[in-house]
């Protein structure tokens, strides 16, 4: 999967961060950037992207007004923290919403979780309704204040990448020997993620007949 984005910010040290917290995320391309809405619409008509990093304050009106005339995803990166504001941009179609200053792991979790949600959307069939809501929850993962009691989010995210970006299902003990970390660490971060409904579990049994947990990212039903 390649996401193409516009960047829409109007000072341009701030765009050239957000461009090169973008390009360390995989799955992602800049392709483009704007300072104003005038250049984001002739960037937009010149080639269609699939994701917005949108300002609010631009020097030519709001970013707000530009939301709402986007047929592409959008991510709202701005200083703007009123709540009328907030209110609009998801009234008008942002799909997550990121307050600056914030941190290159803030900025990760949001498109991360973006990255997960196309690929749930990504099927070209009807979803069943738990999909769907599995389609709102992903996207908002980056939002989660805290990692459930006694676990640490980074870690979370480092196992959840691995079991993503892996060829085949993973049980606990390969995890931990891939991030340095115990078994039981492994396991107990796999066991949330299944949970949630963020990975599938299976048993596989070895030769002395003890099941083992396997653990794999969804798969895509068939059409």
């Amino acid at each position: 999967m390649n996401i193409q984005v516009l960047v829409v910010e109007d000072d341009f040290r701030v765009a050239r961060v957000h461009v090169e917290f973008t390009h360390r995320i995989e799955g992602f391309t800049v392709a483009a950037t704007a300072r104003t809405a005038a250049e984001a619409r002739r960037a937009l008509a010149a080639r269609p992207v699939d994701l917005v990093l949108l300002d609010t304050y631009l020097p030519d009106g709001s970013g707000l007004d530009l939301l709402a005339e986007l047929t592409a995803d959008a991510i709202m990166l701005t200083a703007a923290n009123d709540a009328a504001t907030v209110r609009a941009a998801y009234a008008r179609g942002a799909l997550n919403y990121l307050v600056k200053p914030f941190t290159a792991e803030q900025f990760a979790d949001r498109l991360t979780a973006y990255r997960h949600y196309r690929a749930l959307v990504a099927a070209d069939r009807p979803l069943t309704q738990v999909e769907i809501d599995r389609c709102w929850r992903v996207v908002h993962e980056g939002d989660r204040a805290a990692a459930p009691k006694g676990q640490s989010a980074v870690t979370a995210g480092l196992v959840s990448e691995a079991l993503r970006t892996a060829a085949r299902p993973r049980t606990a003990a390969d995890i931990a020997d891939e991030l340095g970390i115990s078994r039981a660490t492994a396991q107990r971060y796999l066991a949330e993620l299944a949970r949630e409904g963020a990975a599938e579990v299976q048993l596989r049994y070895g030769g002395t007949g003890r099941p083992e947990h396997q653990y794999r990212m969804p798969r895509e039903r068939p059409a």
